[in-house]
């Protein structure tokens, strides 16, 4: 729901326009900044300022004159406008008592008020929603608590009221950079680095201090220039194309269906803890992608996220190239080791359909690639693990590594979080697991990958970019 919006533009050609009605003690003469033609003498015994009473005359006189004659005019499905002219024998008139202050003089002209509003504005007293605050001509109120194109504007986005199911991002700070932007401990350039925030990686707004923003993200707080994020709308903008909207799956074997109804023809299955990319929501259902092709689950079996990576520490970071380096070299003496108890790197059953593919070097992705080629054109089987007899897509993958001595899951979810990342498709060697909403494949090279793919096609070289990648996981 949006938040109820009020404004008020009032605007008068006054001539000699006297306001009394408070003991004399403190009269004032001023110049008007709303009524530009004429001098104005204010009584404010009670304490009240010139612009509070001088705000008071114009939103109540332009409402008591105007409001029995009006239009409605729909701007939207959400917003009504009500416009009010008032005739100009009805402009601010001599003798009108104006909450309890006494006008004198005359008016030559007509008000207009517009009055903007949906179900949730509150409005206290006929017109300003119980908000005192003071519009001089030609200013408009403030909708928002930030200007999402001024990132020096210090405060910080209140939560946006989203609908059941979904979830608040207008408090994301988002980097926009080639590679990565420094998070510090103090919002100066020279203090210690204290993480590492990637490009279209998200944090938590916490605080803003001058042009640096502080940030929770991950294991890190610490601040980031603002130059090189996005914030406020901007970045629920940004949260929409760069976000990935995750439908987690919780049953054994999930049913995706050609049409939102249980009723439908089963399109595929899915395996529990699954990721799938969402397409579409509606109150029920959720238009996910697989590899036959996108369909439609029930809710009730899936929970749904917006996943953005995180900021790294410093000592995460020195532990993750640790532990890849470890990981790296148990694969690599796994390898060796299977590699001295077989006589041949051929096995038998191979369906032989990948005689036309060959990859080149001699690095233990590329073997890895040329063993999985063996078996185009082998079935395939949900649930199966069998590279000759039928095997689904993760069970292809874990059956080739399996034959270098390295154990994989039996999840194409799983898969996602072994060995280590690799940034992008470019990048990209031999061996890799390219992983998709709910698939994953093995990289050959070229922009191409080996897979495992529907019951229909079997295990089938494909473009690497034929669907949105999610993660590219190395092994060795």
């Amino acid at each position: 729901m949006k938040k109820g919006l009020l404004r008020a533009v009032a605007v008068f050609a006054v001539s000699g326009l006297i306001v009394t009605g408070f003991p004399a003690d403190n009269v004032m003469a001023a110049s008007s900044p709303v009524f530009p033609a004429a001098g104005i003498a204010l009584a404010t015994g009670n304490g009240r300022s010139i612009q509070d009473i001088r705000a008071d005359v114009v939103r109540n006189a332009a409402m008591q004159s105007t409001i029995a004659n009006h239009d409605k005019i729909t701007k939207s499905d959400t917003e009504t406008v009500e416009k009010v002219e008032t005739p100009s024998s009805k402009a601010v008139s001599e003798g009108m008592t104006i909450d309890g202050v006494a006008v004198v003089g005359s008016a030559s002209e007509t008000a207009t008020i517009e009055i903007t509003s949906d179900e949730n504005a509150t409005n206290t007293n006929g017109m300003n929603g119980g908000d005192d605050t003071e519009l001089a001509q030609g200013e408009e109120a403030e909708t928002s608590s930030l200007d999402e194109s001024n990132p020096s504007i210090d405060v910080k986005p209140e939560s946006g009221e989203v609908e059941d199911g979904e979830e608040d991002l207008s408090d994301q700070v988002i980097a926009v950079v080639d590679g990565y932007v420094n998070v510090r401990s103090m919002p100066d350039e020279d203090s210690e680095v204290v993480g590492k925030l990637y490009n279209h990686s998200a944090g938590t707004w916490l605080d803003k201090q001058g042009d640096w923003y502080k940030i929770e993200s991950g294991n890190v707080v610490g601040f980031v220039k603002g130059e090189y994020v996005q914030t406020g709308q901007a970045a629920v903008k940004l949260a929409a194309e760069v976000g990935q909207r995750l439908a987690t799956v919780h049953t054994t074997t999930l049913k995706i269906r050609e049409e939102a109804s249980a009723d439908s023809i089963v399109l595929g299955l899915v395996a529990n803890e699954d990721q799938l990319s969402v397409i579409e929501e509606t109150d029920e259902w959720v238009k996910v992608n697989i590899e036959e092709g996108d369909g439609w689950v029930s809710k009730e079996y899936v929970s749904l996220s917006t996943w953005f990576p995180k900021a790294e520490s410093k000592a995460e970071e020195e532990a993750r190239l640790k532990k890849e380096e470890a990981e790296r070299r148990k694969a690599q003496a796994a390898a060796a080791r299977s590699a001295g108890g077989k006589k041949g790197g051929k096995v038998s059953g191979g369906g032989g359909g990948g005689a036309g593919f060959s990859v080149g070097g001699g690095g233990m992705g590329s073997s890895v690639a040329n063993y999985a080629l063996q078996f185009v054109g082998n079935p395939y089987v949900y649930g199966g693990t069998s590279l000759t007899n039928g095997t689904d897509c993760s069970g292809f993958t874990m059956g080739v590594y399996r034959n270098f001595g390295v154990a994989l899951p039996h999840s194409s979810g799983a898969q996602r979080a072994v060995g280590y990342g690799v940034g992008s498709l470019a990048e990209a060697q031999p061996g890799d697991i390219i992983c998709y909403s709910g698939h994953v494949g093995l990289y050959i090279g070229g922009g191409q990958i080996v897979h495992a793919s529907t019951a229909r096609t079997g295990i089938k070289v494909s473009n690497a970019g034929y669907r949105s990648i999610l993660a590219i996981r190395r092994i060795f």
